[in-house]
């Protein structure tokens, strides 16, 4: 029941973000990421969270309440911005922004309480 629980919440919010990236809303890629972070016109910062720290590390979330979202993998990710993997991704203020927000928010939380393992990893290991 877990798994599905979590199955469903994280393609909610794989949805929301490519509707986000549809309408204008969400970038991927580290040089976008990077100039909207600059300009100030992303709301939340969006990395993998199987992504090297390394390269994590060069950006910087928004000063700002629910700022970073890391509870998305990279191929996670990549569902939402039409690739096979990404690892960095800006949100844009508006209605899906917000929404993305909060549902990854609710994902995350519901990932911390099952031990950080994704659905994929607990099939695995059973």
């Amino acid at each position: 029941m877990a798994a599905l629980v979590e199955s469903l919440l994280a393609r909610r919010v794989v949805e929301l973000l490519s509707l986000a990236r549809k309408a204008g809303q969400a970038v991927t890629g580290y040089e976008k990421v990077k100039d909207w972070l600059v300009k100030g016109q992303a709301i939340a910062l969006i990395q993998a969270s199987d992504g090297s720290e390394r390269g994590k590390s060069k950006l910087r979330p928004p000063d700002r309440t629910n700022g970073f979202i890391g509870c998305l993998t990279s191929q996670e990710m990549g569902l939402a911005f039409g690739r096979e993997h990404a690892i960095h991704g800006a949100l844009a203020a508006g209605g899906l922004g917000h929404r993305v927000v909060d549902e990854a928010a609710r994902l995350a939380g519901f990932r911390e309480q099952a031990g950080g393992q994704t659905a994929d990893e607990d099939r695995q290991d059973a």
